[in-house]
C-alpha cells in the first residue's frame, strides 16, 4: 500500500473490521474498530481531504460519546 500524500489524512482503519449496529443508529451501525459508518468506509479511498478530515472529526465525537473502539 502506498503512503498517503503529505496533508492527506491516513485511514483510521485498525484492521478490526466488524460492523456493530448497537454502536450507532446509522444503517449498518459503526465499525467496532475505526468507528466509521459503511458509507464513510466505502467512500474513503476516493474522498477529498476535506471529507476525510470531517470523518476523522466525527470519529472523535463518536469516541467521546460511546467510548474507545473494541
Amino acid at each position: 500500500m502506498n503512503a498517503p500524500l503529505p496533508g492527506t489524512p491516513a485511514s483510521p482503519c485498525i484492521s478490526v473490521c466488524l460492523m456493530d449496529e448497537l454502536l450507532d443508529s446509522a444503517p449498518g451501525g459503526l465499525c467496532a474498530g475505526c468507528l466509521r459508518t459503511l458509507d464513510e468506509i466505502a467512500n474513503w479511498a476516493s474522498a477529498s481531504d476535506g471529507y476525510k478530515h470531517a470523518v476523522l472529526a466525527h470519529i472523535v465525537l463518536r469516541r467521546a460519546r460511546i467510548g474507545e473502539p473494541k
